[in-house]
């Protein structure tokens, strides 16, 4: 089960699954692993909503279970 998540940990664990960044876009910012750019939010008060997170990480085709594990 996935669950609210800081702006801050959500980079970390991207970072831990081989992503760079952020890099500034022109609307978000993004990571990137190879040619897979995934954008994720802008910095603002309070975590970032599991509904949110799961569709980033569906974005980037990693499971839950990985996610879970990070």
């Amino acid at each position: 089960m996935l669950k609210n998540i800081s702006r801050r940990e959500l980079i970390k664990n991207f970072r831990k699954l081989g992503f760079n960044g952020p890099y500034s876009g022109s609307k978000h910012e993004f990571m990137k692993r190879g040619s897979l750019k995934i954008r994720i939010p802008s910095p603002h008060k309070g975590d970032i909503s599991a509904g949110l997170v799961n569709e980033i990480l569906k974005q980037a085709g990693i499971s839950k279970n990985i996610w879970n594990k990070l």
